[in-house]
């Protein structure tokens, strides 16, 4: 079966045409114009701002129009993230494809984060088929690697006082709080050496790891690329004289990562030596991630001599930083229970021809002091291995409130349709509710959609019959809003 047959039909149509459409965050122009072009072609009110969000307004049915206004709300950019170091996002459609109840992609992320929120508001646009007060969709763009869309959202772009967040990732949940977030980046600036003539030169080879969200995975205790090869290389440092000429590991700031790499030198003498460290490494790690990592590898091929190396006190002292940086979980919740409060995310070292080395992280707490801490430590490790550090502006947390009118009335349209009493958590991930809160501190949110998993990874999937729930959820919450029985 094709995608676009799935039922409910209206909200697969639109995902199928969606995966279709090229939007890497801060490349939106694509998915920009199809909404608008949605909006035209079905007579809908449709306006944008300085910073590219779109509105797309639906009049109440009619009898409804004093019911109280609410915003549909998700966004237009995908994380990409492939196996395929070829595919362009920029110009390739997603190879997604229908697998028993599942919907799946051929080695890139699926992008039902946050396509099919998108998918879902467009269709409820469209539904004639209930009855409901005004309504609003919102569609933000580069809520991946900024939030920019929230942040920058124009003056008089929305007026409803409910807004319902379409970028959860579990059914029969309902998500009253976020984390808030802050990136952190260190640079290490570095002069380019000789390499040495005497040495033999290995790239080393992380890679088969499982990534996933930094926010939604990070409690379960993959491997981080990044951390794995610091590890080996920082005890080979400590046993050899190794130059390092070339380094890279992961991608997205919000996304755990999934592979990395170095070219390294050893002297001649140290051949056999390091290929047996790096078998003995391999095993412990297997040992280590057993039952979590199924994939996990760590290779080491000979490569020619490169042109350059990193020089010594530089690549020491990046190694050891990277070694040392906290990744994961820092502390859970007291008040929600099973809830990660704090996290970071070693989330990419990069190379630069301006003879630089950038190393991202991402920390995440619904606690604003503990945010701050966490990337003050981070700051400190890299200040004291010679990097400069700078510290992004950050989103705010979105505190619960558990006497939400929305939420409640939420909860009991899913109860009403499907028999089950919807769990009401607080999510580690960053949401945009945070940043619509302290803009328009009148809104009454609640966010919900359907099961996705291993998101921001070359896994994630889409469980179809929970998107049908979903869009039941969502009308039926909208006509309980209107007041219809």
């Amino acid at each position: 079966m094709e995608i676009k047959d799935l039922q409910p039909k209206a909200v697969f149509e639109i995902f199928d045409q969606i995966t279709r459409i090229p939007r890497p965050s801060k490349h939106e122009e694509k998915i920009r114009e199809y909404i608008i072009g949605f909006a035209k072609e079905h007579g809908l009110a449709c306006k944008t701002d300085a910073v590219g969000n779109v509105v797309v307004s639906v009049p109440a049915t009619p009898g409804h129009e004093d019911a109280p206004g609410v915003i549909l709300q998700g966004h237009m950019d995908m994380v990409c993230e492939s196996n395929d170091k070829s595919f362009d996002f920029l110009t390739q459609p997603i190879p997604a494809y229908v697998d028993g109840e599942w919907i799946k992609t051929k080695g890139t992320t699926l992008g039902a984060d946050n396509g099919i929120g998108v998918a879902a508001a467009l269709a409820i646009m469209t539904d004639k088929s209930f009855e409901h007060g005004p309504i609003q969709a919102l569609f933000t763009m580069d809520e991946e690697t900024g939030m920019t869309g929230a942040f920058g959202i124009g003056e008089g772009m929305i007026d409803g006082q409910i807004l319902i967040n379409l970028d959860s990732e579990d059914d029969a949940e309902l998500f009253v709080g976020c984390a808030g977030g802050v990136d952190t980046q260190a640079f290490f600036k570095y002069q380019r050496s000789m390499a040495p003539a005497d040495f033999l030169y290995f790239r080393i080879k992380v890679e088969g790891l499982l990534g996933g969200h930094s926010g939604g995975d990070i409690h379960l205790g993959r491997a981080n690329a990044n951390k794995v090869l610091a590890r080996f290389l920082f005890d080979l440092m400590a046993k050899h004289e190794v130059v390092v000429s070339e380094i890279d590991g992961g991608n997205l700031r919000n996304a755990i990562p999934r592979a990395a790499h170095a070219v390294i030198g050893v002297h001649t003498s140290r051949k056999e030596t390091v290929r047996a460290a790096l078998n003995v490494y391999a095993a412990e790690l297997e040992n280590e991630y057993a039952g979590i990592e199924p994939d996990i590898n760590i290779v080491m091929e000979t490569v020619e001599k490169p042109e350059f190396a990193i020089d010594q006190e530089t690549s020491v002292n990046l190694v050891r930083a990277l070694y040392g940086a906290p990744h994961g979980v820092v502390s859970m919740s007291r008040a929600l229970e099973g809830l990660v409060e704090t996290s970071t995310n070693l989330a990419s070292v990069k190379m630069t021809d301006e003879e630089t080395i950038t190393v991202t992280t991402s920390q995440r707490s619904s606690v604003e002091s503990r945010k701050w801490d966490i990337a003050m430590q981070v700051e400190a490790v890299f200040l004291l291995a010679g990097a400069s550090v700078k510290h992004g502006d950050g989103y705010p947390g979105w505190q619960p409130n558990m006497e939400s009118p929305i939420m409640k009335m939420a909860s009991e349209a899913y109860e009403e349709l499907y028999g089950v009493k919807p769990a009401i958590k607080a999510i580690h991930a960053g949401l945009e509710c945070g940043l619509f809160l302290s803009k328009y501190p009148h809104l009454d949110m609640v966010s919900f959609g359907p099961t996705l998993r291993d998101v921001h990874s070359p896994s994630e999937r889409m469980h179809i019959p929970a998107v049908e729930r979903f869009y039941g959820q969502l009308r039926r919450t909208l006509e309980k809003v209107a007041g219809v029985k």
